[in-house]
């Protein structure tokens, strides 16, 4: 292996690291409240599941294509245009990437608070001014006061610190990546190996597998989600009152989505660091397909395991773990109840340290990719030509430095969890801009190289296409408080892009 080059096993080890994180051990509750129904939670995840492994696939062409640093930024400025790239970088800078490495430094905070309650976040240590970022997107300005926790303070110094281990040399970021992601990767497996082998219970396989396949106890109301009385479930009894709409249904499915989704995200980091792996054209491609399997693979298994040891429904506010379900999990802490059912009250503990090592692993991963997208787009001068620069190690050292200033900024400001509700959908929409690019570099360069061809291709990437449209759509119908703001933030991109070429003309700027 050449020097500062990382090989196929670190490529895996950096798709699943970067997937695994706290997603998968919350979000279900919030699918089973949208959809209370046991199949249709499996359904959801399977389905979120194979979109990306469709995905994958043909990221896997793209990269095969261009295996240099940058990944999603290149793929979109080679299919379409600079700006359609820059667009894309400026979102990964502004708080798709940033702000899902404090969202998720701030979940290994407060699941360190298990165990130590002073970094709890009733432990408030000063306020500071700050923006109401939710006010200015719709022409507001206002001043906020901000409290900054403990908890707060320990998701910064991680980030630093994650930020330092990464700036030593790529071989010590991906040291600890393979390492975290071994332990998270043997965590899920054994929790599966767990919930359905050896702790399963008899009442919770009752209860959610009796007409696994039927959709008579779901009941849908034209002004809400869907609802299951909590005393039906208790007594088996159906309500048939009222029945799904297909429509109805597509529409709550495809919100419940949401939370699967940006659970199974980032694989796509991988393709940022191409340019410092062995053997691109061809280990990138195998990095995605067998990174994502695996992870959709273990996902599906532990929801399943889930439906093996807690009731599916539940009652808000009930006292026992059985009686809450994994509806109404205390605090969508649906792994945490599963390994309490398993373990007492020592699961509790045990479920924080996991997820401590998770989130920390994740994070790891991201801080690691997303820097190579802004020195791509600084050697483009599209970014501070400061940050086109390697350190002594081989790695962009500055641009690390700061992402790691902005994302600590977006901890502190308490903000994060609104900025990236406000992107989720343009996520999505990149992604699809990025495949239909697949078409249209099929169509302007049918004679390039291309090492590896995406799986399926037309009717699977295509097929991916217009899923996600309707996602998107959806999202747009059902949620417009998130989506428009999202793409208000894209389109600030546009002046920015304009502003930065004229002033780059005429001498590139400096920070």
């Amino acid at each position: 292996m050449q020097k500062n080059k990382v090989g196929l096993s670190t490529g895996i080890f950096l798709v699943m690291g970067s997937m695994i994180g706290s997603g998968v051990y919350i979000v279900s509750a919030g699918v089973a409240q949208a959809l209370a129904n046991p199949m249709l939670l499996i359904l959801v995840w399977i389905t979120t599941g194979i979109l990306t492994v469709i995905a994958a696939t043909s990221y896997a062409e793209l990269s095969a294509m261009f295996p240099k640093s940058g990944g999603q930024y290149v793929y979109l400025k080679e299919a379409f245009n600079p700006l359609m790239g820059f667009l894309y970088g400026w979102s990964l800078f502004a708080v798709i990437q940033t702000g899902t490495i404090a969202a998720v430094a701030v979940a290994f905070a407060k699941f360190t608070a298990v165990l130590v309650p002073w970094f709890g976040a009733d432990n408030v240590l000063l306020t500071v001014p700050f923006p109401n970022l939710s006010r200015v997107f719709f022409g507001e300005v206002s001043m906020g006061i901000v409290p900054i926790d403990a908890g707060q303070l320990l998701a910064v110094l991680s980030i630093v610190m994650l930020t330092y281990i990464n700036s030593r040399g790529i071989r010590y970021g991906a040291v600890v990546q393979s390492s975290l992601t071994i332990i998270k990767a043997l965590t899920l497996i054994l929790l599966i190996i767990a919930t359905i082998f050896i702790f399963s219970n008899a009442d919770a396989i009752a209860t959610n597998f009796h007409d696994f396949f039927s959709f008579s106890k779901t009941v849908w109301k034209e002004k809400g989600w869907t609802v299951y009385p909590p005393e039906a479930a208790v007594n088996h009894i159906a309500v048939t009152t009222e029945s799904w709409t297909w429509l109805a249904l597509l529409s709550a499915f495809g919100a419940a989505m949401v939370g699967p989704l940006f659970s199974s995200d980032a694989w796509n980091g991988v393709t940022f660091i191409a340019g410092e792996m062995e053997n691109p054209k061809k280990n990138v491609a195998r990095s995605l397909i067998i990174g994502v399997g695996g992870v959709t693979l273990l996902y599906v298994l532990t929801n399943l395991g889930y439906l093996f040891v807690l009731p599916m429904w539940g009652t808000e506010g009930a006292t026992t773990l059985a009686g809450r379900g994994i509806q109404y999990a205390e605090y969508e802490r649906v792994g945490t109840a599963a390994m309490q059912v398993m373990l007492g009250a020592s699961g509790a503990i045990v479920m924080a340290v996991l997820i401590m090592i998770s989130t920390f692993g994740a994070n790891n991963g991201i801080v690691l990719s997303g820097a190579r997208v802004y020195q791509t787009m600084a050697n483009d001068g599209l970014f501070f030509r400061k940050m086109a620069e390697s350190n002594k190690q081989q790695v962009p050292g500055f641009s690390l430095w700061v992402q790691c200033i902005w994302a600590s900024l977006l901890c502190l400001s308490g903000h994060y969890g609104e900025l990236l509700d406000y992107v989720m959908f343009v996520v999505i929409l990149f992604y699809i801009l990025t495949i239909a690019g697949l078409f249209i570099l099929r169509f302007k360069q049918p004679k390039a190289d291309r090492p590896y061809k995406a799986f399926g291709y037309p009717v699977l990437p295509a097929f991916y296409i217009i899923a996600m449209i309707g996602f998107i759509v959806n999202l747009l119908i059902v949620k417009p408080e998130f989506t428009v703001p999202g793409l208000i933030i894209v389109l600030i991109g546009i002046p920015v892009y304009f502003l930065w070429k004229f002033v780059h003309s005429k001498n590139a700027p400096k920070l």
